[in-house]
């Protein structure tokens, strides 16, 4: 019985680092598949390390990413690893599976908190092996820290480790402004749970509160001042310019974004893989339901468990309303608070029908683990297991999500080594422009015209331009083009279409040197235009 009791034990202290492990492996073997906003943010490192501030281009000081945290995260991790001349993709990659598994390890623990393992072991095995966890872990943005840092924050916030959650919260905004979502519920549950705390107390305990949320308050708005009073003085705003600049330049249909979200949260384990539109359809219904039902026994548990659960649906509701483009990174921050109100709804939904049936059918308890094991861990699982690939049609030919597609990041690629090998003036002294700048940006080091404006402030007053001009969401503003003349345009044809193809100014200027065959987005090739020699 001893050796029993004792084998359960190890079991139990070694599980969650097996799960958090095969969450590693997975995304190291699958190797780095680099999106292009990542370049940016590596770009934006290495200019801080090579002295020339944080900036994107040498001399112009414009915030055009999101996530500074990420930004000096990186900065610090490749001190030691050869500074400016870092493998920041490498870097980054291994770094965000290494947080991954920290992430699966925190989910474990949700479980132990509301004294339900199968919820931990369903979610943290859920999450590891999630084509959406693993795709922009191995991408190289900041998401991997980002999903950890909001994680963290709920847990030490259910934990009432209040000023620990206020750091994070301080930290999980810092590294991505919707954070905010999150933020905001817990701060006003925090407020309100005081103020009702305060009443009917004596002075010494108010005091002491008072005290309290002063100092939590504090430990928030301290990070984020300093930040801000920075980018004030540097950048000229507090505000990451990227986000007016995607508000400008995409031109989104009425709706999208809702209709994004609702495919999304109808298949959180990618069951439209095996069941197409019919799966999105019966998800509609039945994850939303659970997820419901999980909530409800969360917050029934421990009311703290409010901005947890509400967090999806919050999040859910901004970007409905907001209506920017999706990425499909911006699709991975609810998810593993998702999994953990549809996991509790289902083991919650399993235990009641088995009681039920125990009472009138006298079932053995024995087998109530092996039903919550079915459900929670083994049909997850096999819905998952189909978004991923064997042998990727493109980039390292290891196991990955499907989802993970960079062909265009290697088109660039190409097209950045092209004018590497054909430039005939030094690289630091040209200009290329591109709605796509990571990759180019981060390969050849050339001054980047960002034709989006994420990084270049000047192109904003072309913005927006007649629906006309738009074969999909974004369109190069030829006039942008004629007032800078940029030595190079790096563009997917799609872009261009009813802009710069259709210009006889731009065509009596530029001419097409090279073309790299893609049907991306559904563009004939991705063109590299050269500036004449008589361009004026």
């Amino acid at each position: 019985m001893e050796t029993n009791v004792n084998f359960r034990r190890l079991f139990s202290l070694t599980l969650p680092f097996f799960i958090a492990t095969i969450a590693v492996i997975l995304r190291v073997y699958s190797g780095p598949r680099i999106i292009d906003d990542s370049y940016i943010t590596y770009r934006y490192a290495r200019n801080i390390l090579a002295g020339n501030g944080f900036v994107f281009n040498p001399g112009e000081h414009v915030m055009g990413t999101t996530t500074p945290f990420y930004t000096l995260i990186l900065v610090m991790f490749s001190l030691p690893l050869g500074g400016k001349e870092a493998n920041f993709p490498i870097i980054s990659y291994l770094l965000n599976s290494l947080i991954d598994g920290g992430t699966c390890l925190l989910l474990y623990h949700f479980g132990k908190k509301y004294q339900k393992t199968m919820l931990g072991v369903a979610s943290s095995l859920a999450f590891a092996i999630a084509p959406f966890s693993v795709t922009f872990s191995i991408g190289g943005l900041e998401t991997s820290v980002y999903v950890f840092l909001l994680v963290a924050l709920c847990y030490t916030y259910i934990q009432e480790h209040f000023e620990t959650a206020a750091l994070l919260a301080a930290t999980a905004f810092l590294t991505r402004p919707d954070a905010i979502i999150l933020i905001l519920p817990l701060l006003i549950d925090y407020i309100v749970t005081n103020i009702f705390y305060l009443r009917g107390k004596d002075g010494i305990v108010q005091k002491n509160r008072f005290q309290h949320i002063f100092r939590v308050t504090l430990i928030f708005t301290i990070p984020c001042a300093i930040w801000f009073s920075f980018a004030y003085f540097y950048f000229g705003s507090p505000f990451p310019h990227s986000i007016i600049a995607k508000a400008l330049a995409y031109h989104q249909p009425e709706n999208s974004a809702l209709v994004r979200l609702l495919q999304h949260y109808a298949t959180p384990f990618s069951e439209d893989q095996i069941f197409g539109k019919w799966g999105i359809a019966a998800g509609l219904f039945l994850y939303p339901s659970l997820a419901f039902f999980g909530g409800i026994q969360f917050i029934r548990n421990t009311r703290r468990s409010i901005g947890m659960v509400l967090f999806p649906w919050l999040y859910f509701s901004v970007f409905s309303l907001a209506n920017p483009l999706i990425f499909r990174w911006y699709l991975t921050p609810p998810i593993p608070f998702y999994f953990l109100c549809i996991f509790m709804g289902v083991i919650t939904i399993l235990e009641q029908t088995f009681r039920n049936l125990q009472v009138k059918y006298f079932l053995p308890q024995v087998l109530s683990p092996p039903i919550q094991t079915l459900f929670t861990i083994i049909l997850p699982t096999i819905l998952i297991l189909p978004a991923w690939q064997l042998h990727p049609s493109h980039g390292p030919d290891r196991l990955a999500p499907g989802m993970a597609f960079i062909q265009l990041e290697l088109h660039y690629e190409e097209a950045a080594r092209y004018i590497k090998l054909h430039s005939p003036a030094p690289l630091s002294h040209i200009l290329i422009a591109a709605g796509d700048v990571g990759v180019l940006g981060y390969r050849t080091n050339a001054k980047i015209l960002d034709t989006v404006g994420l990084n270049s402030p000047e192109t904003l007053k072309y913005y927006p331009l007649d629906k006309k001009f738009y074969a999909i969401n974004y369109a190069i503003p030829t006039q942008l083009i004629l007032d800078y003349l940029p030595d190079y345009v790096v563009t997917l044809e799609v872009y261009g279409r009813y802009t710069i193809l259709k210009s006889q100014d731009f065509s009596a200027n530029y001419r097409l040197i090279y073309k790299i065959d893609t049907d991306i987005y559904g563009s004939n090739g991705l063109l590299i235009f050269e500036k004449g020699e008589n361009s004026h």
